[in-house]
């Protein structure tokens, strides 16, 4: 067994800048020194000892002068230095001093004061010689009847460890303890003496619970939870034994303390898949995240009820509790919400919806006044998503929801007006009976939106779907209201001017004099007091854009515009109505069009905007019915396009969901008998207790590919050569935060190596956590070294060093054998992951670090290239497929992916084939990778710099 894999209880913290002090020394102060000295003198040995020094010359001296001492400190450093001594000789007797120490511990086990006895029993659990713990075993049983708890609850471990290693030197061991158990009241004595009982003798541990199994809900909390233990392991083991515990459970999910509650519920979940089991476990389940405050115990529950959700039989019970579920949305924090929300939106069905949909439509209207958490307005952009999937998904609630987040059009936060605007947009094409509800609802806000994005999205939804001729005169009446008085240019000129002689005539006036405290006078210009916000406070809305210079808007008015007058053309038959409201319509075009020629406005109007007023006032002034077609239908037609590809691709996603989670079964499938099963078989029923405490150790065994071997042997790296005196390779094992060197060391030579140390660094983020402990090598022998590295971010690391040995009798320095470069993947760490459009947008323009990979490869199709990229990056494509299929030349594809650390990776390639090379030319581009750190993109541009070309087979 290695030094890295043996167990360690105790871990000293030493300064690496202190100089080890001398033999002599140290003897000295423990022989005569006074008590402090010795303690200073016990401790530097204790931290030499631990550093691989010997010191058998001091063995003895400890043991006449120090031993003897009835110090407190100096008996819990004792305690420590006797865990770590060397106990045997080097051909593994035990030394003869040691019957010393073990008489000094007998004395101590016998001693009045509770703290003496009960570290000495913890001590004892750390011995691993038989021989010294027989002649202690009568003083070890004799603890157990103590009249202090900290003894007895010590001595149950004490014996428990015995028991577990050396079960000879105490064989009425598990009895001992049941009848301990049977008569004891501390809590904590029970706990220890049960948990003995679980793992020594269960059938023992069963028949104490079945004496006091209706007592249990007055038990304390760390003995429930071992009963839970044990009633998992019992269940597990035996199913026909369910019934008679799963009582017991149930009681306990009534417990008051959380940590059992949560077990309990755990353990009732995997027992029973009854629906009354999982209601009371999802249940306590909710009632925790509520009761709860800690945000990361909040998180982790939840995740629990949405494992729970995915199981096809227990979602129907969950749907339920939707309303419970949503009790959660009292907690401030967003991440919980979020969640929360996902899983209401996932369980919510014909039954609740409209109970969901009021509740959210309640917490949209408690965000409108909240502005004090900074989290409100992201908050208010999720209940908008949530509130439109379930319009999307039950259509009769649309005409509840709607009248109360049109009211959020006028809102200042662009994201959450944006969402709601994307909705209305999709539910006035989906629901022709909601078109007179959606419109009046937008007419009323329309002058008070704030935001020209949103303004932009409300005029064209105004512009396509009014088709009444009130509808389109409210609509210009509305233009008009929001533009102010026309021509706009001669209006501002004369405001200006105004302006100006009401400066004059103002400055005429007399000037006020005040009078400060002091008795000095301050002189007030009468000017100052009314004129710089007036001209701000009588801009009307849509003049204010453009007098900042925004004339997208005005180019989306254009077209507004253009719609409304043509469809008023064909519905009004008066000639004279007809004229006069497309006269309006192009006045207001051409009014617009000199403000953006003059020099009012902040920026002047762009090119592209004069051509599409000036296209739209053309339009007008011809009224052909081609031109017709194009903006009233061909518009619409491309929306609903939109939409319905939008809608097949969600519904596509669900299937794969429920392809995902539903239990195929194919008809030759071996049919399993759990009661024929024999237990090594019963792969299908995993010990949770066990896989949780491994993957809190780290050792979650991961899903190897179909041979496992070669697997592994993928990561075997290669550190020295063949010829080398000293032959190593390393197994690299990346677990999450930390990465395993497994490093096989090989003595080719017929010496006996000396002190051969594995001496590493790092590069990077990268850091080394212990360094390894030097070995002794016989001739042709070789060894395990295991080295832990932590990983802090993202990037590609580096780890790299030397062997260094002394040759036995020889008299050369030291010998050192430089190892290769490990090289740690950067894809170890990244996952795929998704995010929306507007997600990917925003984040391309806040991250700073960019890098440009050019193409270079021998791959010739476009759709293949980028396959071999995603494969190699571990990106995820959040192109549709559908946006990608056909050919026409060239591709662009956005990708994403997001690091174990919640770091980001945005990728974009745009890639075309030179089709005038021929049509084995290779693909030809580049891809812009983009993230917050710069380690990320560099070690991204270089994995797929690597891996661009497809190697030949």
């Amino acid at each position: 067994m290695t030094a890295a894999e043996n167990v360690c209880y105790t871990l000293i913290n030493v300064t690496s800048d202190s100089e080890p002090p001398s033999e002599v020394s140290l003897k000295t102060d423990l022989e005569k020194g006074e008590i402090k000295a010795k303690t200073e003198a016990l401790k530097k040995v204790i931290i030499m000892i631990l550093n691989g020094e010997k010191l058998p010359g001091l063995l003895m001296t400890i043991i006449r002068f120090v031993l003897p001492l009835q110090d407190h400190t100096i008996k819990k450093l004792l305690l420590v230095f006797w865990e770590i001594v060397p106990k045997t000789t080097p051909d593994g007797k035990l030394l003869q001093e040691m019957i010393l120490v073990c008489d000094a511990y007998r004395k101590d086990l016998q001693h009045p004061n509770e703290f003496i006895r009960g570290s000495t029993l913890r001590f004892l659990c750390k011995l691993k010689e038989s021989e010294l713990l027989e002649p202690l075993m009568p003083a070890i049983r004799a603890c157990l009847e103590h009249r202090h708890s900290y003894v007895r609850r010590n001595a149950v471990l004490a014996i428990y460890t015995i028991y577990r290693n050396f079960e000879h030197l105490i064989p009425d061991a598990p009895e001992l303890i049941h009848d301990f158990l049977v008569n004891e009241k501390d809590a904590s004595c029970k706990r220890n003496a049960f948990m003995m009982l679980i793992h020594a003798d269960q059938d023992r541990a069963l028949d104490y619970l079945s004496t006091c199994i209706d007592q249990v809900h007055t038990f304390g909390d760390i003995l429930q939870l071992v009963i839970v233990e044990l009633i998992y392991k019992v269940c597990h083991a035996n199913p026909s034994e369910r019934a008679r515990f799963i009582r017991c459970i149930y009681n306990l999910l009534q417990s008051s303390s959380p940590a059992v509650k949560y077990e309990a519920a755990g353990t009732l979940v995997t027992l029973s898949s009854a629906p009354t089991a999982i209601k009371a476990a999802a249940q306590c389940y909710i009632d925790l995240i509520i009761k709860e405050s800690d945000n990361n115990v909040k998180l982790i529950v939840l995740d629990r009820l949405i494992e729970l959700k995915e199981h096809p039989t227990h979602e129907r019970v969950l749907q339920d509790l939707v309303m419970d579920i949503l009790r959660v949305l009292s907690t401030p924090d967003l991440e919980v919400r979020k969640k929360t929300l996902q899983l209401s939106l996932d369980l919510v069905s014909s039954r609740n919806v409209e109970e969901l949909v009021i509740v959210l439509k309640k917490e949209v209207i408690k965000t409108n006044n909240v502005t004090e958490h900074e989290d409100t307005d992201k908050y208010r952009q999720l209940l908008v998503r949530t509130l439109h999937s379930c319009s999307v998904r039950f259509p009769d609630m649309a005409a509840n929801v709607i009248p109360v987040l049109m009211e959020f059009l006028s809102d200042t936060n662009e994201a959450a007006a944006a969402d709601v605007l994307e909705f209305v947009r999709e539910a006035i094409q989906r629901f022709d009976n909601l078109r007179p509800l959606i419109i009046e609802k937008m007419l009323e806000v329309f002058h008070a939106i704030k935001t020209v994005k949103i303004y932009r999205g409300a005029l064209w939804i105004l512009g396509e779907y009014c088709s009444t001729k009130e509808d389109i005169q409210s609509v210009m009446t509305e233009v008009r209201r929001s533009l102010g008085e026309i021509p706009i240019v001669d209006n501002e000129i004369k405001k200006e001017t105004g302006e100006l002689k009401a400066e004059d005539e103002v400055s005429a006036a007399p000037a006020q004099k005040l009078v400060t405290e002091m008795g000095t006078y301050v002189t007030q210009s009468a000017l100052s007091s009314s004129r710089p916000s007036k001209k701000e406070e009588d801009r009307p809305p849509l003049r204010g854009f453009l007098m900042d210079g925004d004339f997208y808007v005005a180019a989306s008015l254009a077209t507004t515009l253009t719609k409304v007058a043509l469809r008023y053309v064909s519905i009004v038959q008066d000639k004279k109505k007809q004229n006069s409201f497309v006269a309006e319509a192009m006045l207001i075009m051409v009014t617009v069009l000199h403000l953006g020629k003059s020099s009012l406005p902040k920026k002047p109007i762009t090119d592209d905007d004069v051509d599409r007023i000036s296209l739209c006032l053309k339009v007008l002034s011809e009224c052909s019915p081609l031109m017709n077609d194009i903006f009233n239908k061909e518009c619409r037609k491309s929306l609903s396009h939109m939409l319905t590809v939008r809608l097949e691709e969600e519904k596509l996603s669900q299937k794969k969901e429920s392809e995902k989670r539903n239990v195929t079964v194919q008809a030759d499938d071996p049919i399993s008998f759990m009661q024929l099963t024999a237990k090594n078989e019963m792969t299908s029923k995993e010990d949770q207790f066990q896989l949780s405490l491994l993957a809190a150790m780290g050792n979650t065994q991961r899903k190897e590919a179909a041979d496992p071997l070669a697997s592994k042997l993928n990561k075997v790296t290669q550190l020295t050569g063949f010829s080398d005196p000293v032959y190593a390779e390393a197994y690299v094992h990346v677990n999450q935060y930390d990465i395993v060197l497994d490093v096989l060391v090989v003595n080719q030579t017929s010496d006996t190596l000396q002190n051969c140390t594995l001496e590493l660094a790092t590069l990077g983020d990268l850091k080394l956590v212990e360094k390894p402990s030097p070995l002794t090598l016989a001739p042709h022998d070789f060894a395990n070294i295991k080295a832990n590295v932590k990983v802090a971010s993202t990037e590609n690391g580096i780890i790299f060093g030397n062997i260094v040995y002394d040759v036995s009798g020889a008299a050369s320095d030291r010998n050192c054998v430089v190892l290769s470069d490990i090289h740690i993947d950067i894809m170890d760490y990244i996952q795929p992951a998704s995010c929306t459009d507007a997600e990917f947008r925003q984040m391309w323009a806040e991250f700073e670090w960019e890098n440009k990979v050019t193409v270079n490869t021998n791959i010739v199709d476009l759709n293949e290239y980028l396959q071999h990229i995603l494969k190699s990056t571990n990106m995820k494509c959040l192109t549709p497929e559908k946006a990608l299929s056909g050919f026409c030349g060239f591709m662009a594809a956005n990708l994403y992916a997001r690091s174990i650390f919640g770091e980001d990776a945005l990728a974009n390639v745009s890639i075309e084939k030179p089709i005038h090379l021929g049509p084995e030319a290779p693909v030809s581009g580049h891809i812009r990778i983009r993230a917050k750190s710069q380690g990320m993109a560099l070690s991204l541009g270089d994995k797929i710099n690597l891996s661009q070309k497809k190697a030949n087979i």
